[in-house]
């Protein structure tokens, strides 16, 4: 064989190298987790507990896998961290939200979209719960094989619909949290996007439309900045650490203020200085929402795992509490062994670290062009929505809310970009009719040219109309194809068509996943 070959075969075998790896730390942790649970779990579940253990422990890493893109998507799109830093980042602080924060009892049905007391005996709740986490944590596995951003507590509440149906029937469904359920499918990115695209306009009337860009961010940046620390501090004290200490509005916001003034004059002396000097551009202005990026990155991540760890170990913890009653009456509270939340927690880092990329790359990149004032609005709206949400008592969900900012600053962007774009067309309109090979000429190389080549090209067209030196003039119909083919390059209607599709499977999917791992299950155990 010549060498030629040999370097044949090792280019095509090394793209698998990456996949065994992922798929061997995977196992490695899979035997961890069963060694773990089998000398913690005490003599109560024996082989049960163990399964248990590895269906939470497999829950838990595609939580993670999924997830962590709400987090950090937007500032590794921003490219403000590395796709490295931001899964070291991540793994850091989802593990210390689910450690500090994740509670010691969690009510044993998730959002109550079924009744504990219809289920009756604590032999048939273990079935119900082994089947949810498999369903659920299937269902976010091929969603996040696909790249595709998808509710990981819509996930197990569907898993958890699907079982309980299939054990009891439909009396057991408590059908108005479905509906809230439903409803939060729109709230929360509509919210979201709103909140983003009012932040992003904001920015950019008070520092990017300036002349001076520099002076004005360090005039708006401290405000900004503060807002943020007491958006986050609220945010945190209201669902980060909502186990813990349960604080309410007005609590949580007083406090918030405490914590804003003072990062406020600290920003606002640092952004003072002499020596700090930056370009006045917006790719240097830009660079000033680096470590407020970072800062809320981890922050977010905290939260989310302090919150959405019980998407796995709650059902766990049903679980190890029923195999204890031994057939007894199920408990409508079910207290979380340590031991159970430190699967949960390894298994989120787990998770983000082999498999988080794929979705960080969805978000971040595919739905529309981030930038560090993008991004910084769309992570400032996640807390905001929250904290919106949590007084109004609407439901939502952490994806939905970072899918539906990002829209929202793609939105502001098509909206903002046609204007200008309109403009363009009205000068054209005034200057003598042109000949049809210069329309097509035009859009011939406007059409396939990128987003960067595109706003040059309709500068290059502004400056010539200016002259009267313009030979195109462009026909209602033609004027509609220039702006579609403008506003499709900054958000992409492809990709989020497959993500409103995965939204809307994820619910009925994960139940029938449920409803028929629950029938096999106690098949084989009967």
């Amino acid at each position: 064989m010549e060498i030629k070959h040999i370097d044949e075969i090792d280019k095509a075998t090394r793209q698998g190298h990456g996949e065994l790896l992922r798929l061997g730390t995977t196992m490695l942790f899979v035997v961890g987790v069963m060694l773990y649970a089998a000398v913690k779990g005490g003599p109560d579940g024996g082989v049960l507990l163990v399964i248990a253990a590895v269906l939470g422990s497999y829950m838990a890493m595609n939580i993670g896998a999924n997830d962590v893109a709400n987090n950090v998507g937007p500032a590794v799109g921003a490219h403000a961290l590395t796709l490295v830093g931001a899964l070291g980042l991540a793994v850091v602080f989802e593990a210390a939200g689910a450690l500090i924060a994740g509670g010691d009892v969690i009510v044993t049905i998730r959002s109550g979209i079924i009744s504990p007391a219809h289920i009756g005996d604590s032999d048939t709740m273990v079935w119900v719960m082994m089947a949810a986490l498999l369903a659920g944590g299937l269902w976010i596995n091929v969603a996040t094989a696909f790249g595709m951003p998808v509710s990981t507590t819509h996930s197990i509440v569907g898993a958890v619909l699907g079982s309980g149906v299939a054990a009891v029937g439909t009396d057991i469904v408590n059908w108005p949290v479905v509906g809230t359920i439903v409803a939060s499918w729109v709230v929360s990115p509509v919210l979201a996007g709103a909140f983003a695209a009012l932040f992003l306009y904001l920015i950019k009337r008070r520092i990017t439309y300036q002349a001076d860009m520099v002076a004005a961010a360090r005039r708006t940046l401290p405000g900004l900045v503060a807002f943020m620390a007491w958006s986050f501090w609220t945010f945190l004290l209201m669902k980060g650490f909502g186990s813990v200490w349960a604080a309410g509005f007005p609590v949580a916001a007083g406090s918030g203020i405490l914590v804003a003034g003072p990062v406020f004059f600290l920003v606002q002396r640092g952004l003072s200085r002499p020596a700090y000097i930056i370009a006045n551009t917006k790719s240097g202005v830009n660079r000033l929402f680096n470590l407020p990026l970072s800062f809320a990155a981890a922050l977010l991540c905290f939260a989310h795992g302090s919150n959405d760890v019980a998407n796995a170990v709650g059902p766990l913890a049903s679980i190890i509490d029923s195999l204890a009653r031994g057939g007894a009456p199920v408990s409508p509270m079910t207290p979380i062994p340590f031991w159970a939340l430190t699967i949960g927690a390894l298994g989120l880092c787990v998770g983000l670290a082999l498999f988080g990329p794929r979705v960080i790359r969805t978000l971040g990149e595919e739905i529309t062009e981030l930038d560090q004032m993008r991004a910084f609005s769309v992570a400032l709206s996640a807390a905001v929505t929250v904290i919106t949400a949590s007084v109004l008592g609407l439901p939502v969900s952490s994806t939905h809310i970072a899918v539906g900012a990002v829209i929202g600053v793609g939105l502001l962007r098509e909206y903002l970009k046609g204007q200008h774009e309109r403009m363009i067309v009205y000068m054209k309109a005034q200057h003598p009719e042109a000949d049809q090979a210069a329309i097509e000429d035009f859009l011939r190389r406007f059409e396939p040219a990128s987003v960067a080549e595109k706003k040059a090209l309709l500068a290059d067209l502004k400056a010539r109309s200016k002259q009267n030196m313009d030979p195109a003039n462009f026909s209602k119909r033609e004027r509609k194809e220039l702006r579609e083919v403008y506003r499709k390059e900054l958000v992409t209607r492809k990709q989020l068509m497959r993500i409103a599709v995965a939204w809307l499977l994820t619910v009925p999917l994960s139940a029938l996943f449920s409803a028929a791992f629950f029938f096999v299950m106690r098949r084989v155990a009967l």
